[in-house]
């Protein structure tokens, strides 16, 4: 694997099995290494994390103790039920959290039986319960899409513009309905942001978050510049082609 420093955070290249590997180490060693009442642990959606799923389920790569006392949930969510095959956390939940016999009380999906805006205020008072005021997740995962978007925040958003200052959000994405997310000013007060990013469809977004003028309006993973110091990407040679 090899390392890059840069203005958005860390980059590690590997290869597939080698980024899944270090995206379960970083979570463990972020897990051993915490003094937090309720460590937590975000998720996000897409294709790479259900594999990443499947392989963590399969290869055992989160330990008993961590599994049982970590509070899992997802950065972002669409405002589905959670039997939908489109709901972030229904697919955590099946493919990993009960795979890995995770506790019901440890389990932690946004409201979404609640209105949106209803649903991210009642998501925001459960996590500042948690893991206390003013303090986001302690792993925080993303991902990224080909047109750059990270967590429910599109091109465009205006969340992106403005949050309010608040650490979740409700937002209507034209022509995708209702998201459910956590905010910039959520990203800021977590504890280690892991943003895994694989194949070839990523290498003209990685390459547009590195090296286009700050403009997260257009290129919307670019916010991940005000909380540097804390994000880690992991990428495959493909997705890195481009760099």
């Amino acid at each position: 694997m090899t390392e890059h420093s840069t203005e958005y955070g860390r980059i590690i290249v590997g290869t597939r099995e080698q980024v899944f590997e270090k995206a379960a180490a970083l979570a463990v060693a972020a897990y051993a290494a915490t003094k937090a009442k309720n460590f937590t642990c975000a998720f996000t959606g897409g294709s790479t994390p259900q594999d990443w799923y499947r392989w963590t389920a399969a290869t055992k790569a989160l330990p008993a103790s961590m599994c049982v006392n970590t509070h899992f949930t997802v950065s972002d969510e669409r405002h589905v039920l959670l039997d939908s095959d489109q709901s972030n956390f229904g697919n955590a939940e099946r493919l990993l959290l009960e795979p890995l016999g995770v506790p019901v009380e440890h389990r932690h999906p946004w409201m979404v039986a609640y209105e949106p805006l209803a649903a991210a205020e009642a998501y925001r008072r459960t996590m500042m319960i948690l893991a206390g005021p003013g303090k986001g997740y302690d792993v925080c995962f993303l991902g990224m899409g080909d047109d750059a978007h990270t967590a429910s925040f599109f091109p465009g958003s205006p969340l992106l513009e403005n949050d309010g200052n608040l650490p979740f959000a409700a937002v209507d994405v034209p022509g995708k309905g209702w998201r459910l997310t956590i905010t910039p000013a959520g990203l800021r007060t977590c504890g280690l942001i892991i943003v895994m990013a694989l194949g070839a469809g990523k290498a003209d977004a990685l390459r547009r978050v590195l090296h286009d003028p700050f403009d997260p309006s257009k290129t919307p993973a670019q916010i991940l510049q005000t909380c540097s110091d804390r994000v880690v990407w992991l990428v495959d040679e493909a997705a890195a082609a481009r760099m």
